[in-house]
């Protein structure tokens, strides 16, 4: 079992940053692929990244590319993401998930393992 917290959302001006968090609790945090998603309001949820178990595979969507950077503590149970130059579109409430162990596990399943209870980011123009 595996339990998701993120944090580090809040309101951002256009072009600035902000860091999220995703703790976890468990033993087997280490072993799990990570990732992040976001949902605007009346949207969809979008994929934003993945990373694999170790730390060593990352996969970005379309909106993340070039701007978002994710990352993983093992020793802290902790994956960040780090965005930058933060547009008002990035406005959305933004989840941790956890599945399997590898990049291609989490964003090819049909429904993931964990979720945290999401933050929100809020980028104003």
């Amino acid at each position: 079992q595996v339990h998701l917290l993120e944090s580090g959302g809040g309101l951002v001006q256009a072009g600035g940053s902000l860091r999220l968090s995703c703790s976890a609790s468990g033993r087997t945090f280490g072993s799990y692929a990570m990732g992040w998603f976001r949902q605007g309001a009346g949207k969809e949820r979008e994929f934003v990244a993945v990373i694999n178990w170790s730390g060593s595979s990352t996969y970005y969507g379309d909106s993340a590319k070039g701007r978002f950077t994710i990352s993983r503590d093992n020793t802290k149970n902790t994956m960040y993401l780090q965005m930058n130059s933060l547009k008002p579109e990035d406005t959305a409430v933004y989840y941790c998930a956890a599945h399997g162990s590898s990049t291609t596990d989490l964003v090819g399943a049909v429904r993931l393992d964990y979720w945290g209870q999401g933050t929100q980011v809020t980028v104003s123009s």
